[in-house]
C-alpha cells in the first residue's frame, strides 16, 4: 500500500457552513459511505471523518477515486446535483500529502480552533466506524496507531494542547470550575448564534449538568434538543429560567441590556449565580453585581483567556511539527518495508521446501531423536542463511533501491513459481 494512500477533503477553510452541513454524516450514513464506495471501487482501505468542520474520505488505492467518492458522497446524501459542490472538495492524490494531511487534522494543526481538544475523539470514533466496516487494513490500522501514539507525545512534550483556546470552550471550562461544588447546577444558555451553540455543544464536557436552551426561534431551539438532548425552554419564559438557574449564558443580539437588576428584583439569590455576557452588545447591565450573590463575567474577560491559551498553542507548534515529521518518517519507514513483506515470506517458504525436501531424504533411515535433531540444525541453517537477505532487502527498502534486489532474490530462488505451488497445495 506504499504509495497508495490519498483522500478527498472539505473543510470550512473552502466550504460555508451551508455546504459543510449538507456533505455530513452521522454514524449511519457514514457506514452506507463506506459499503458504497467498497461496492463501487476497488478501495481496499477508508476512512471517513466528518464533523461540524470537515468531510474527508481517506482511502488506499492505485487509482484516483476522486470522482468517484464526491458523486457517492451525493448519492447517499440525497444530492441530486453534487456536481455543482465539486469546487468545494480538494484532491489530495499524493501519498505524502493525504498522510501529513490525516496527522495535521488529527492532532489539530487543522482546526478551526488550533489544537481543537475533540478532534482526535472524533478520529478514533471514525476508526471505530470504519473498523466495524471491515474496511481497515494493516496500513491505516498501523497509521491510525501511529498518529494516536503521536498525539500522546504531543500532549506530554509541548504546550499545544493546554488552556481553552476559544471563547465558547473557556466559557465552559470556567463554568466547570466555578460549579465544582454544585452536584447537578443547572445551567441555562440563552441564545443559539454560533458561539451561543458552540458553547451548548461544549456543555457536553460537564458531565453531570442539568441544561436548558432558550432563543427566539424556538425551531433551532428544538432541534439542538434533539441532537443534545437538553430541555428547551420558550422565549417568552426565559425570565423565570433566568431565575432558576445556576449559570446563566447569555449571547443575545440586543440593543440594550436584557437581563439588569430589575430582572431579580422581587426574587432572593440563596446562592452564587454565575452570568456569562458573549453577547456583543452586552446583554447583561454591568452593575448587576451590586445585587449580592451574582457574579458576571464578559467576553473581555473569557477572550483574554482563550487569547493567552491560543498564544501558548502557537508558540509550540513548531515542537508539534516536529514531533509529526518524525513520527511520519518512522511511519514511512514502516509502510516501505510492509511492500517488501511478501518477498520475505515467498523466500522463507521457498527455503523450507528445499529444506523438507532435503530431509526428507534421511528422515527413513533415522530414529526419534535423529529427527529431532536433523530438524532443528536444518531450521537454524536456514535462518541463519535468510538473515542477511532480509536485512539487505529491509536497507534496500530505506534507500529506494528494494525493486532490483527483489528482482535478483525473484531470479534466483524462482520465488513466484515457488509461490504458484504452495497456492495450489492450499
Amino acid at each position: 500500500m506504499h504509495n497508495q494512500f490519498k483522500a478527498v477533503s472539505l473543510s470550512y477553510k473552502n466550504a460555508p457552513v451551508e455546504v459543510r452541513e449538507m456533505v455530513a454524516f452521522d454514524e449511519t450514513l457514514c457506514k452506507r459511505l463506506l459499503e458504497m464506495i467498497e461496492d463501487y471501487s476497488d478501495i481496499s482501505e477508508t476512512l471517513i471523518i466528518s464533523t461540524c468542520n470537515r468531510t474527508e474520505v481517506y482511502y488506499s488505492s492505485s487509482a484516483d477515486h476522486y470522482d468517484t467518492i464526491v458523486k457517492l458522497i451525493g448519492v447517499v446524501k440525497g444530492l441530486d446535483h453534487i456536481s455543482k459542490y465539486r469546487k468545494y472538495f480538494s484532491n489530495l492524490n499524493e501519498h505524502g500529502r493525504a498522510v501529513e494531511h490525516l496527522f495535521n487534522v488529527s492532532i489539530g494543526l487543522e482546526a478551526q480552533v488550533v489544537g481543537d481538544l475533540q478532534i482526535i475523539n472524533q478520529v478514533k470514533t471514525s476508526y471505530q466506524w470504519a473498523a466495524d466496516q471491515n474496511v481497515v487494513g494493516p496500513f491505516l490500522h498501523r497509521l491510525l496507531h501511529t498518529i494516536f501514539f503521536t498525539n500522546k507525545r504531543v500532549v506530554q512534550e509541548t504546550a499545544f494542547r493546554d488552556g481553552a483556546a476559544s471563547v465558547s470552550y473557556a466559557t465552559v471550562e470556567l463554568i466547570d470550575e466555578l460549579t465544582m461544588a454544585h452536584e447537578r447546577p443547572n445551567i441555562l444558555v440563552l441564545g443559539l448564534g454560533e458561539i451561543g451553540e458552540d458553547v451548548a455543544r461544549n456543555l457536553e464536557h460537564i458531565a453531570d449538568k442539568e441544561v436548558f436552551i432558550c432563543n427566539r426561534s424556538i425551531e433551532k431551539a428544538q432541534a439542538l434538543s434533539e441532537e443534545l438532548g437538553y430541555a428547551v425552554v420558550p422565549f417568552e419564559d426565559y425570565e423565570r429560567a433566568i431565575l432558576d438557574a445556576d449559570v446563566v449564558i447569555s449571547s443575545l443580539r440586543v440593543d440594550n441590556p436584557l437581563i439588569t437588576k430589575g430582572t431579580f428584583s422581587n426574587d432572593k439569590i440563596l446562592s452564587h449565580k454565575y452570568l456569562f455576557d458573549l453577547s456583543i452588545p452586552r446583554s447583561i447591565a454591568q452593575d448587576i453585581e451590586e445585587i449580592n450573590g451574582l457574579l458576571l463575567y464578559n467576553v473581555d474577560s473569557i477572550q483574554a483567556k482563550a487569547t493567552q491559551a491560543l498564544e501558548n498553542r502557537l508558540a509550540a507548534i513548531p515542537d508539534v511539527k516536529a514531533i509529526i515529521t518524525e513520527a511520519i518518517e518512522e511511519f514511512g519507514n514502516w509502510s516501505k518495508e510492509m511492500e517488501v513483506s511478501p518477498v520475505i515470506n515467498k523466500l522463507k517458504n521457498a527455503l523450507e521446501e528445499i529444506r523438507q525436501n532435503e530431509i526428507a531424504r534421511y528422515l527413513k533411515k533415522a530414529n526419534d531423536s535423529e529427527t529431532e535433531l536433523l530438524d532443528k540444525v536444518t531450521k537454524n541453517m536456514m535462518q541463519k542463511i535468510i538473515k542477511l537477505p532480509v536485512l539487505q532487502l529491509k536497507a534496500a527498502c530505506q534507500r529506494g533501491e528494494a525493486d532490483s534486489l527483489i528482482e535478483v532474490l525473484n531470479d534466483l530462488f524462482n520465488l513466484e513459481e515457488q509461490s504458484e505451488k504452495i497456492k495450489s497445495k492450499e
